[in-house]
């Protein structure tokens, strides 16, 4: 049976894009999302164009007790997963440290860190008993240099790259790959979420650039995913060509 690769947050952005490739290769899928019926017509169109099993998982990861028994409870023929593709997240607001909504903060942290453990455990759970496994989480550059206005996104963005290295360390013992990819900016519904739906704001985000889009990052993921056996990225920053960090970018 072709390998089976679970993708959180698979109704937009980085998820759908990996949803995609991942698909049109002929792996099977377990595709998660908040959205259900957005979700349930991600699995209809994929099945319809790859021909692939695509079993759907719809809940918010900030549910502790959702996320442990619909990963707990998966049919036998999707139990084995080969891939997490742990990309579930979201920034929410842009404001001064003072002045920023506790509610944006503790969006972020419930999503961004508790989600993201909550899944990735889960699934490691799994793989452990299996021996072997990838887990490919998605971080960011802002994980590196801190910019202004950022403080919680970019704490949360901390947090997956220290928790990503400890996951490496600890799956080790059992055979399992542990990847962090650190996406740029990425036009996507990123800036559309962050600053919750205005549109004009969010646009103003890639002015003068030309951003990474949703397919370059998923053809660098599915790339890690699909080394020789004995082989693993632990970690990779991404950028558009006019972006070096966080801080430093040209526009044009």
């Amino acid at each position: 049976m072709p390998a089976i690769v679970f993708i959180t947050g698979a109704t937009s952005g980085f998820g759908l894009a990996c949803a995609n490739l991942f698909a049109s290769k002929g792996y099977h899928l377990i595709i998660n999302g908040r959205r259900e019926e957005r979700l349930q017509a991600t699995a209809a169109e994929l099945r319809d164009r790859f021909g692939i099993k695509v079993w759907t998982a719809p809940f918010d990861v900030r549910d502790q007790q959702k996320v442990t028994d619909t990963i707990a409870s998966l049919p036998a023929e999707c139990d084995a997963i080969d891939i997490l593709v742990n990309n579930a997240g979201l920034a929410a607001g842009r404001d001064y440290f003072e002045e920023a909504s506790l509610d944006d903060w503790n969006q972020m942290i419930d999503t961004n860190i508790k989600g993201f453990l909550y899944v990735a455990q889960a699934v490691a759970k799994k793989m452990a008993v299996q021996k072997k496994g990838h887990i490919i989480n998605i971080g960011s550059t802002a994980a590196k240099v801190v910019y202004e206005k950022g403080n919680a996104y970019c704490a949360t963005k901390f947090a997956v790259d220290a928790l990503s290295q400890a996951m490496r360390i600890d799956m080790l013992r059992h055979g399992i790959k542990v990847t962090n990819v650190n996406p740029g900016a990425a036009e996507t519904e990123f800036s559309l979420v962050r600053f919750k739906g205005d549109a004009i704001t969010a646009a103003k985000v890639y002015e003068g650039m030309k951003a990474l889009q949703a397919n370059d990052v998923a053809e660098i993921i599915y790339y890690a995913a699909t080394l020789p056996e004995h082989v693993c990225i632990n970690e990779l920053t991404v950028t558009c060509l006019q972006q070096a960090d966080s801080l430093h970018l040209i526009r044009k």
